[in-house]
């Protein structure tokens, strides 16, 4: 399976570690949203454009916002 997801600006704190939302779709058109704690990528590479990336966000969706952290596993 490949998805697509878009980093959101909305953090949950579920049993004390944070988690982003980031929302997206599936090859097929499934909406997804992913709860992701940690990004990594390899240090021997120029990480500059990466890391500026991964600081922009988007406001979450109506139904990603609504998610209580109590839902997430």
């Amino acid at each position: 399976m490949k998805i697509t997801v878009e980093s959101t600006s909305k953090i949950v704190s579920v049993n004390g570690i944070d988690c982003r939302i980031w929302e997206g779709e599936t090859e097929r058109g499934i909406a997804v949203h992913c709860f992701i704690t940690r990004i990594a990528a390899k240090a021997d590479q120029d990480l500059a454009e990466f890391e500026a990336e991964l600081r922009e966000t988007r406001a979450p969706s109506a139904e990603a916002a609504a998610i209580p952290p109590r839902m997430i596993l």
